[in-house]
């Protein structure tokens, strides 16, 4: 009998807190539309590593105060890219 896997919890950790992040943003960028800052969303996931677990108190659970405050600076620098980036393009080229 094959046995069954369940990938449901597995996920990226930066995913949510991303999406948590740009949305507690939304209110000091109000030019942004929403599909810009769904932009915003994937430039900083992009620049962020890829932390893929099935629970996200596992991860917080093994890591150093130093980790975490790496991950926070990590965090807030790919937002700031990412915000200044698309920002920036969508000023260079409007309508698009």
């Amino acid at each position: 009998m094959p046995m069954t896997i369940n990938f449901e919890q597995v996920h990226n950790f930066f995913e949510p807190v991303v999406f948590e992040a740009v949305a507690a943003k939304a209110s000091v960028y109000p030019a942004f539309s929403a599909d810009m800052l769904a932009d915003v969303a994937c430039v900083a996931l992009n620049r962020l590593p890829a932390r893929y677990l099935r629970h996200d108190v596992d991860m917080m659970f093994y890591l150093t105060e130093s980790e975490r405050s790496a991950i926070d600076d990590s965090l807030e620098e790919a937002l700031n890219f990412a915000f200044t980036f698309v920002g920036e393009r969508a000023a260079s080229h409007p309508g698009t």
